[in-house]
C-alpha cells in the first residue's frame, strides 16, 4: 500500500509545493522557485498568478524581478503559516532543497 505524504490542498501539487517553498524561503522569485521545485518556470509562474488571484501570495517588482511572498494581509495568516509548516515537515526533499539554497552573493574573487 502506498501512503501519499503530500496532498494538494491548494488546487494542485505545483501550487501546494510553491506555497510550502515560499513559507520556507520567506520570499523568492519564479526562476528560483522553479530551480528549488525542479519544475518549469512557466508552471511556477502560472501557479503564482493563481495564488495571487486568490490573495494567498503577494508579489512586488524589485527592479525587473517579481518577488513573491506569502500575503501578510491575508486574514488567516497565522493559521496558514502553521499549516504550511506542518506540510513542510512531510516533504523532506523540499526542505533539504531550500536549506541548501545560497541566499546571498559570494565575495568577489573567492574561489569556488
Amino acid at each position: 500500500m502506498v501512503v501519499k505524504t503530500l496532498s494538494s490542498p491548494f488546487g494542485g501539487l505545483v501550487r501546494t509545493r510553491t506555497m510550502i517553498a515560499l513559507r520556507l524561503l520567506g520570499s523568492s522569485f519564479p526562476r528560483e522557485l522553479s530551480r528549488v521545485l525542479v519544475t518549469p518556470v512557466s508552471a511556477v509562474s502560472r501557479a503564482l498568478a493563481g495564488l495571487e488571484r486568490d490573495a494567498l501570495v503577494a508579489g512586488r517588482l524589485v527592479g525587473r524581478t517579481r518577488v513573491c511572498t506569502l500575503n501578510p494581509a491575508y486574514f488567516a495568516k497565522h493559521q496558514l503559516d502553521a499549516y504550511l509548516s506542518r506540510l513542510a515537515d512531510a516533504d523532506h526533499e523540499l526542505r533539504e532543497q531550500t536549506d541548501r539554497l545560497r541566499r546571498r552573493p559570494r565575495r568577489a574573487g573567492k574561489p569556488l
